[in-house]
């Protein structure tokens, strides 16, 4: 069920992203062309939730305990 939610919350923020961009135009802002230019950003932030959201969900379930590198059995 938290999946879900974090889904819809994730594309309810692209759409107020995407709205607020339309907006900005009809304010002859060019928006188009900062996003344009800051287009890898979104995708760094997007890969790092991913990463954050899988890790804590690991941790949630249970996953095994991170090993010592400088521990060998």
């Amino acid at each position: 069920m938290a999946k879900k939610y974090r889904d819809s919350l994730i594309w309810g923020f692209i759409l107020i992203i995407i709205g607020a961009v339309f907006l900005l135009e009809q304010f002859d802002v060019d928006a188009w062309d900062a996003l344009w230019r800051l287009w890898p950003v979104i995708l760094i932030i997007w890969g790092a939730s991913k990463i954050y959201f899988g890790l804590k969900d690991k941790a949630a379930k249970g996953g095994p305990p991170a090993r010592d590198p400088g521990h060998e059995i």
